[in-house]
């Protein structure tokens, strides 16, 4: 039996969540709170096993809530929220913050066939995420220490020719808006190499669309969704970010976008990305493959570094899911296995910069 509490201030949504979650006999909601503080509360008293966590609370927010829970009670939380641009923000804050996946409330129309089906989906899913005590929740000031690599870091390496890198790939899936956040953050000031990511987003288009704009107000860089047959040389010193439902790739020297079917029942996929790299790069990429369930993006990091290029994995310490990453590493598709911050400080070493940011 998986234990939920559900979190929504709204006793018409509480209702609706509590009839969708007794439709399923694995579920029992243990518990209602109607503010943030009160969750927090009845996380610590109940230790349920899922949270469904709305955004938008009176007294205590939503977000601060996910990071009180992340850092006192580690717990899979699902935000189910709304589509609305001031809860879109909060909602990508919460997956930063620790929470593992969210759910679109209702919209009153024929897309809401389903989503109570949807949403025992999604709380049978969290469930069997083990989350960790999030090294980012921010609580009174308090500093906590940074997670520590599962391996050694090496003094210095560089790529197989001695070049700087042209390009570089990122792939993750869940608790990737944290890490990628976390990577982008710690890169110098005038990095200059383009970055392309596949981040695997399960919401609803309207939440996907919002990540671009969220993640470039989370890092200060020029962050945008690709569009198809973007020239590789017009890339310096952007993000680029694969758009929903849509392969990311490069091809003759350009980006390229697929509705070619699902790998690992993921469209975009890591995969897709990675070996299209390895294939137009070879030794002159690196490869990141961070936080996620799943082996999506293992095949492809392998695949990079077969053809020369320099890969990492995220360590299992800093993951909320420590599953594409193992995969990878079990693999040998990793050189190095470090967290986010650490990723970045060794691309520092190999990129070129230039001083101001563009």
């Amino acid at each position: 039996m998986i234990r939920v509490l559900v979190v929504e201030d709204s006793a018409t949504m509480r209702h609706h969540l509590r009839n969708a979650l007794a439709a399923d006999p694995e579920l029992r909601v243990v518990g209602e709170a109607v503010d943030g503080a009160q969750a927090v509360e009845m996380v610590g008293r109940l230790r349920p096993d899922v949270v469904t966590m709305d955004m938008i609370l009176p007294t205590m927010s939503g977000l601060v809530a996910t990071e009180h829970i992340m850092a006192e009670f580690p717990t899979p939380i699902l935000v189910v929220s709304s589509a609305d641009r001031r809860e879109l923000f909060s909602t990508y804050n919460a997956l930063a913050a620790g929470a593992v996946d969210v759910l679109e409330k209702p919209r009153g129309d024929e897309s809401d066939a389903g989503w109570g089906r949807r949403l025992c989906s999604a709380v049978r899913l969290v469930s069997r995420i083990r989350v960790i005590t999030h090294p980012r929740a921010r609580l009174d000031g308090r500093n906590r220490p940074e997670s520590r690599p599962s391996a050694p870091a090496p003094a210095a390496f560089s790529v197989r020719d001695g070049a700087a890198p042209r390009i570089v790939v990122v792939g993750a899936s869940t608790g990737g808006p944290g890490a990628i956040t976390d990577l982008l953050r710690a890169l110098p000031v005038g990095f200059r190499t383009p970055v392309l990511c596949v981040q695997h987003l399960a919401a609803s288009e309207p939440f996907a669309v919002a990540f671009s704009d969220w993640l470039a107000g989370q890092t200060g860089r020029n962050v945008s969704y690709a569009t198809d047959g973007l020239p590789l040389t017009a890339l310096a010193g952007r993000v680029l970010l694969a758009p929903p439902d849509r392969h990311l790739l490069v091809a003759d020297g350009a980006v390229r976008l697929s509705t070619a079917p699902p790998r690992h029942s993921c469209r975009p996929s890591v995969d897709v990305l990675f070996e299209s790299v390895a294939a137009e790069y070879g030794s002159s990429a690196v490869g990141c493959l961070l936080t996620g369930m799943g082996r999506d993006g293992a095949d492809g990091l392998l695949r990079m570094r077969s053809r020369g290029a320099l890969t990492f994995a995220q360590d299992e310490a800093s993951c909320i899911v420590y599953g594409m990453p193992r995969e990878a590493a079990l693999l040998g598709a990793a050189a190095y296995v470090l967290p986010p911050a650490r990723i970045a400080a060794r691309l520092a070493e190999l990129a070129p910069r230039e001083g101001v940011h563009p």
